[in-house]
């Protein structure tokens, strides 16, 4: 396949060192910052593409995807930050009839910790005696907090806890309300991300934890998505591609 390249730094290393090693071709690497072949997109970029990835800031990000699309060119998005453009993304996407794959998180692994969080919430929903919180830990260079993978969590815990009902990312001061959810975010040296949901009674503790070690994993989901997309039309969340590999 070949790909294309958004976000030409420490990820788009690693995505390119995945489609290489899966037999993909990169033909280009697009970089605002001047790291890659480019640092603009131009149709004239994608006219021979078969595949894109970006992991790049979200300014500007409905107008790369209007690009894509009218392209016709497959891409999977993992830039977070761009939230509530999702809407007009997904307008542009069906207009055009092409295919776009987003999410907060590629990680294989991740994802199957997402799925054993939701089950986790959906145990507790009738045990009133446990409550849940969430809390992560991520590189002092990150600049988004908390991070997407957070609110993923928070997410997934929402729609299978009918007692949790709102997300609350601040730092309080006041006792928290049974009905909040809440997220703690730390920053700080060189961690990849850790997130840990922690089950909560006065009885006992359950802790659910996953650890990043490297950018390898997010690579590699992207990488497999990108893949997954290849012959599709829509638009479609990381949940879509991830439930479509699983064993059901």
């Amino acid at each position: 396949m070949k790909t294309v390249i958004v976000g030409y730094g420490s990820m788009g290393h690693e995505i390119e060192a995945v489609l290489l090693g899966r037999g993909h071709e990169v033909i280009c690497r697009v970089d605002p910052a001047g790291n890659g072949d480019a640092k603009e997109l131009s149709p004239d970029i994608l006219k021979d593409a078969e595949g894109l990835i970006e992991f790049a800031l979200p300014d500007g990000i409905l107008d790369n995807i209007r690009i894509y699309s009218e392209a016709s060119v497959p891409a999977v998005i993992g830039t977070t930050g761009w939230e509530k453009q999702r809407p007009q993304a997904r307008e542009i996407v069906q207009q055009n009839r092409s295919a776009l794959l987003w999410g907060n998180n590629f990680s294989l692994g991740a994802n199957l910790f997402f799925n054993l969080i939701s089950r986790a919430a959906a145990l507790i929903n009738g045990i009133e005696e446990y409550d849940i919180m969430v809390n992560e830990y991520h590189h002092k260079r990150k600049k988004d907090s908390p991070s997407g993978t957070a609110l993923t969590i928070a997410e997934k815990i929402l729609q299978n806890l009918d007692r949790k009902t709102h997300i609350q990312t601040e730092t309080l001061n006041r006792a928290i309300r049974d009905d909040e959810l809440h997220v703690g975010s730390v920053r700080g040296g060189a961690i990849p991300g850790i997130h840990q949901v922690t089950l909560d009674s006065e009885a006992d503790s359950i802790e659910i934890s996953h650890t990043a070690r490297n950018r390898k994993g997010f690579a590699l989901g992207a990488v497999r998505g990108v893949e997954w997309l290849s012959g599709k039309t829509g638009f479609f969340s990381v949940d879509d591609f991830i439930h479509d590999i699983l064993p059901s």
